[in-house]
């Protein structure tokens, strides 16, 4: 038997399935663990010398629907249920 191209003839059966948490193809099926994002562990995988993938999953590469408004929210001190003053109204006590 041969080491090389009749042996890859061989290979038909799947290893990683679809991870429930990160989506990639990436879950081993015999070990039950994520090889990207470490599911079911509760801490996300991430190390220090993959900069580039660490970036690829970081704030803001999302919706950000929550933190894409705090700046504008700041500025004003975070005020709610308050209507806004019409500017026909304001225009109109001036003149």
């Amino acid at each position: 038997m041969t080491k090389g191209t009749q042996s890859f003839g061989k290979r038909h059966t799947k290893t990683h399935t679809g991870c429930r948490r990160c989506g990639k193809i990436s879950f081993h099926k015999q070990k039950a663990r994520c090889s990207s994002c470490a599911y079911p562990a509760a801490k996300i995988r991430s190390y220090e010398w993959g900069q580039k993938a660490k970036s690829r999953r970081t704030t803001g590469t999302g919706r950000m629907r929550y933190l894409k408004n705090l700046p504008r929210r700041f500025k004003h001190g975070f005020r709610e249920g308050t209507i806004a003053k019409s500017a026909k109204a304001s225009k109109a006590t001036k003149e």
